[in-house]
């Protein structure tokens, strides 16, 4: 069981519609560069940058450096996370 402060960390972490819209989007198209998900979700790369930090600091994404290309993926909490959105 997490503690009340771990769960915080999660929830503040999706505390936004950018972020959710990000975690959403992995959930179907896992593996997506910061490139392609600032274009498809028609956003600003630096707004989907900060966003994607804040979701990694949560614990919520995982991110791969593969070149001068960051790859982002949803971590095990991030797919838990998603199971509570299609349930909710």
């Amino acid at each position: 069981m997490k503690t009340p402060k771990q769960l915080e960390r999660y929830f503040k972490g999706t505390a936004n519609h950018r972020r959710i819209e990000i975690l959403l989007l992995l959930s179907k198209n896992d593996g997506l560069t910061l490139e392609k998900i600032a274009e498809i979700l028609d956003c600003n790369m630096k707004t989907i940058s900060g966003h994607t930090q804040r979701l990694v600091h949560a614990g919520l994404l995982n991110k791969q450096y593969q070149g001068r290309a960051v790859v982002h993926y949803l971590s095990p909490y991030g797919k838990k996370f998603i199971e509570f959105i299609d349930t909710f």
